[in-house]
């Protein structure tokens, strides 16, 4: 059942990215949207399809199922209902409902056209013809990347051969640590890496192990699981190109720091998984590396740190969400890459998240490095609120960090492994 009812301004501007349009733009994309009711137990969309269309839940609540047979809800009014539902196409998940459910459906094309003439906030310049010049530049490059991000021609990172083997192997129920051990040890320096990762001061028992099964064993499954993603990612933050590899040096560094930080806060302050936040940690700014890549092509851009850097920060969020939802990854990690540093991100619930822990990793970081201007008070930070109730602040955080140092620098260690 469709509709062509419209929805209030008010409700379009909380959906993302329509919260970059203007109030004129919102108005033509509610007039060619559609509005559409299904029944439980009815498709909304299958795996495989390429229909041009995103999918925005106002009403009840859906399961979206991969090809491994992995499956997740979204509930509206949710913080995952803030975004169009299975956006990727071809479409990674069967989408159902299992409530009497209400969608905007609206074509990606249309959204695609509005982006791209959609106004960028601005930064400061001098008025000069080539500060005109650069601010189109970055006006394009934006437009480009949100056009391409809405449209899925954006060309995304895959996951390291190795890391995806290894997840596959995991999820089995039935593989035991020599079957995982035997996809591991087909490649020699991941294996090399796993052993000295058992050996190290973080994982290290009452003799150290030789043999990779050895390793899988003392480490279980999960862990196994997420140190050979957290090798494998250093791969990603590689190009061919030495002027850019420069900038994905510095940006693998800020990620190790905030991934090592995110696994002692976890591991002090919380009762989350240290090796899960780790890699939240690693992963938070993976949507860089596209606009990096990209941002190689418009020279003016690159050249100007300032106005990448504007860059980065508009796109790096939106671009890492989609990216780790591409690689099948939980809803922790792609909520931790989309909001971390979205100061005021406050999601549902309690109980802290992986997002807590990371974003509050990344204003250490970010004071750490001198780079606090702009940076909010910690109290105003609703993370911190998430992790009140563990008597966690920002004078308490700065304590176990700082008495953890030892421990921060084990990680650090960890990560360095080659």
């Amino acid at each position: 059942m469709a509709g062509r009812e419209s929805l209030p301004l008010s409700q379009l501007k909380r959906l993302q990215p329509l919260n970059r349009l203007t109030d004129d733009q919102l108005v033509m994309l509610a007039s060619r949207a559609e509005r559409r009711k299904y029944a439980p137990g009815q498709t909304i969309a299958r795996r495989g399809v390429r229909d041009g269309l995103d999918y925005y839940l106002l009403q009840g609540v859906v399961e979206l199922t991969a090809a491994d047979g992995r499956s997740s809800s979204i509930e509206s009014g949710s913080d995952k209902a803030l975004n169009a539902v299975a956006k990727l196409q071809p479409r990674i998940y069967d989408v159902i409902a299992t409530r009497p459910s209400e969608f905007l459906v609206i074509e990606q094309d249309v959204l695609v056209q509005l982006l791209r003439s959609a106004p960028v906030q601005q930064v400061e310049m001098d008025s000069t013809d080539d500060g005109q010049a650069h601010e189109s530049e970055e006006h394009y490059l934006l437009m480009e990347f949100y056009a391409e991000l809405r449209s899925n021609q954006l060309s995304l990172p895959s996951v390291p051969d190795v890391a995806w083997k290894v997840r596959r192997a995991t999820d089995r129920e039935d593989s035991s640590a020599e079957d995982i051990a035997r996809v591991i040890t087909a490649d020699p320096a991941m294996s090399a890496k796993l052993v000295r990762a058992c050996n190290s001061p973080l994982y290290r028992g009452f003799k150290d192990v030789r043999r990779v099964s050895e390793a899988v064993i003392r480490l279980g499954t999960r862990t196994t699981r997420q140190l050979v993603t957290v090798f494998s990612m250093r791969e990603v933050f590689k190009t061919r190109e030495p002027a850019l590899q420069k900038a994905m040096d510095t940006l693998w560094r800020h990620s190790r720091e905030v991934a090592a930080l995110s696994w002692v806060l976890a591991d002090r302050a919380t009762r989350l998984d240290p090796e899960e936040a780790l890699l939240a940690g690693l992963l938070h700014d993976i949507g860089a590396i596209p606009v990096l890549v990209q941002a190689e092509h418009h020279t003016g851009l690159f050249a100007d740190t300032a106005r990448l850097d504007h860059a980065l920060n508009e796109l790096k969020g939106d671009i890492g969400a989609a990216i780790l939802e591409n690689w099948s990854f939980p809803e922790t990690f792609i909520t931790a890459a989309r909001h971390a540093e979205d100061w005021c991100f406050d999601h549902q619930g309690d109980k802290p998240q992986l997002a807590d822990v990371v974003m509050v990793a990344q204003l250490h970081s970010l004071i750490a490095a001198r780079q606090n201007q702009g940076l909010p008070e910690f109290d105003a930070v609703p993370a911190y609120r998430k992790l009140g109730e563990l008597e966690l602040n920002a004078s308490r955080s700065l304590q176990i960090l700082t008495a953890a140092r030892s421990r921060v620098d084990d990680v650090l260690r960890l990560l360095s492994i080659t």
